[in-house]
């Protein structure tokens, strides 16, 4: 199963940005947004591109339920 994963940038460099989520750091591109983004942002990273830029507010909702889901497959 592949997922785009809700990530906050926390670098950027250019077209480059370094996004973290839970500790874990992935560069990516952002050649495929439409839209400016910056340090702070949350983008949804998918197989190294930024494919979409979140709400703080919306990200962190969905990183809640992506963690509760996996926290019970891990149970079962």
């Amino acid at each position: 199963m592949c997922l785009g994963v809700p990530m906050k940038i926390i670098s950027k460099e250019g077209d480059s940005v370094v996004a973290e989520v839970d500790g874990v750091q992935r560069e990516a591109s952002v050649m495929l947004l439409s839209e400016e983004v910056a340090v702070g942002d949350y983008v949804i990273v998918h197989a190294g591109f930024a494919i979409s830029r979140l709400d703080e507010e919306y990200a962190e909702e969905t990183l809640t339920l992506m963690r509760e889901v996996f926290a019970e497959e891990d149970m079962a």
